[in-house]
């Protein structure tokens, strides 16, 4: 999977984007921690929550917002 980047939706939120624009799951301040939130395509483009190449990891948090801390332990080399 190629590095991930975040695109910020507002102060609580930010979309995971692998490669160019390949959304693959949401990063969401709960709690005081930042959570994962995987996200899946259906074939009719129906959004399927905890979906995705990233569904292994859907829930793991993290303490800030780093695009290469996201990358090294969701989608390490």
């Amino acid at each position: 999977m190629p590095a991930l980047t975040l695109s910020q939706v507002n102060d609580g939120v930010y979309r995971v984007l692998a490669g160019p624009g390949i959304h693959v799951g949401n990063l969401k301040l709960i709690g005081g921690q930042w959570k994962f939130k995987a996200i899946g395509y259906g074939a009719q483009g129906e959004v399927i929550p905890g979906g995705g190449p990233l569904t292994d990891r859907h829930n793991t948090t993290f303490a800030v917002p780093d695009a290469a801390v996201i990358t090294a332990v969701l989608a390490p080399p």
